[in-house]
């Protein structure tokens, strides 16, 4: 394994971040007809990144972990998890990320980025991870109903009470993370970390994202760098049995279109040609993309097994040429995504 230099902080991450947004599902289903978490295989699968040098390990307080939009209910499930997981091995050799946003109870202020919610919800992560702080605490989406001065104040004090190291966005809008990046100077809040969606097919983020990571020196957390599962090959003759596309109609409507279809299979003999897997050459053309940009992007994997997860940190040692950037590249454009990138604003509230 590698590490590298988190955005401009000091902060050393693997080049590779497992996430817990997708853990192996079991075969059983809950009161509410939600798929159970696989937890034995779920534990193994933390501990086996762990112990191949991945240091870097994210989450969020709603994640169940078989859900691709949790409800209060099942959340925290994958917190829980976590915490359960990475007993016995020393806590400061670990970069934990999770965030902040979601609905965790069905009161008012059971979401939100407020002061009321942020404080209450970050005592309640700590207590499932099972740890006395977080490394990168992310807002997880704005909240446009709470002026966003409060919310960086608030984490703001969270730093100060050693209950958070750094903080971080996920999927806000570009004009507004200007503005918090410049009012958490102000204030000393250290933060730098965007999350956002990126792979070879899903690719927004740099006609504005990159362009920010690189002015204010962030680091990005690459989340569906395999446009959750669509660049591993595994939907190219049909869905498997289980595969998340049996039951999340999103992955279907989302990804399988005839153009993606078709620029999958090119993608598919790209790899076998180069000798390796779809997965590994998906992972490795961001981690180029991620040099050629002079931006630290670290690729958020899921793996629902032992052996995908080898299989994806075998990236790290894929080289691509410029010839196969290329090609890549025209594959890219191939394919046909039905996904509108949608920002809610949240600074034009307070100013």
């Amino acid at each position: 394994m590698r590490y590298v230099r988190f955005g401009n902080s000091g902060l050393q991450v693997s080049q590779l971040c497992l996430g817990l947004w997708h853990l192996p599902p079991s075969r059983v289903r809950d009161e509410y007809g939600v798929y159970k978490v696989d937890e034995e295989e779920s534990v193994r699968i933390i501990r086996r990144a762990i112990d191949l040098g991945i240091n870097f390990i994210d989450t969020a307080n709603v994640y169940h972990g078989t859900m691709q939009g949790p409800d209060y209910i099942h959340a925290g499930n994958a917190e829980r998890i976590l915490g359960k997981a990475i007993k016995g091995y020393d806590r400061e050799s670990l970069v934990i990320a999770t965030k902040v946003r979601g609905r965790m109870a069905p009161w008012p202020n059971g979401e939100g980025l407020s002061r009321k919610h942020i404080r209450w919800q970050i005592k309640e992560s700590l207590r499932r991870l099972d740890t006395s702080y977080v490394d990168i605490y992310l807002m997880h989406r704005p909240d446009p109903s709470t002026p966003i001065e409060e919310t960086l104040d608030t984490l703001k004090d969270l730093v100060s009470q050693g209950l958070v190291n750094y903080v971080g966005e996920s999927y806000f809008h570009p004009e507004d993370i200007e503005y918090i990046v410049n009012y958490s100077r102000q204030i000393h809040l250290p933060f730098i970390a965007m999350q956002e969606p990126y792979n070879l097919i899903e690719r927004d983020i740099e006609k504005d994202k990159i362009p920010l990571a690189s002015k204010y020196g962030l680091g990005i957390m690459a989340y569906i760098p395999l446009a959750q599962g669509v660049l591993t090959g595994k939907y190219l003759n049909g869905i498997p049995e289980m595969s998340r596309a049996g039951y999340v109609d999103e992955i279907r409507w989302r990804y399988l279109t005839p153009e993606t279809l078709k620029a999958m299979r090119e993608f598919h003999e790209l790899a076998m040609e180069l000798g390796v897997t779809d997965a590994q050459l998906a992972l490795a053309w961001i981690l180029r993309k991620s040099e050629e940009m002079g931006v630290t992007v670290i690729p958020i994997i899921g793996a629902t097994s032992v052996t995908q997860l080898e299989d994806d940190v075998g990236s790290i040692n894929v080289k691509l040429s410029g010839d196969v950037m290329k090609r890549l590249d025209e594959i890219s454009k191939m394919a046909k995504v039905n996904w509108e990138v949608k920002y809610e604003r949240v600074v034009k509230l307070t100013q």
